[in-house]
């Protein structure tokens, strides 16, 4: 992933670990997400460290800050969030990286 960027989420959802609700808000976010055309290398994660409280995560990939914006503003990511995400997540913190290459630090 040359100067692209990685936006990931780590998440607690209001049921129960495991539980057939947030497996199916899971399934339901990587189907709606990762047909958005600009979404690349979807992946949806299960916390198993015990040192931070978020049960989940996601992280994708995008070329770029300008298919990032189209992520951001696509209809099926909009609706998401107003539709699923605001409902059913009670935490969440969101990190964004752009890739930097060797010496760019």
């Amino acid at each position: 992933m040359t100067n692209g960027i990685r936006h990931m989420v780590v998440f607690t959802l209001r049921y129960p670990p495991d539980s057939q609700e947030s497996r199916q808000f899971l399934a339901d976010a990587r189907e709606s997400l990762s047909a958005i055309p600009t979404v690349r290398e979807f992946e949806a994660f299960r916390q198993v460290s015990r040192k931070n409280e978020y049960q989940y995560g996601f992280s994708m990939e995008f070329a770029g800050p300008d298919e990032y914006q189209e992520y951001n503003q696509h209809p099926a990511h909009v609706a998401f969030v107003n539709e699923r995400w605001k409902i059913e997540v009670t935490d969440f913190l969101e990190i964004d990286f752009e890739s930097v290459g060797e010496g760019e630090l």
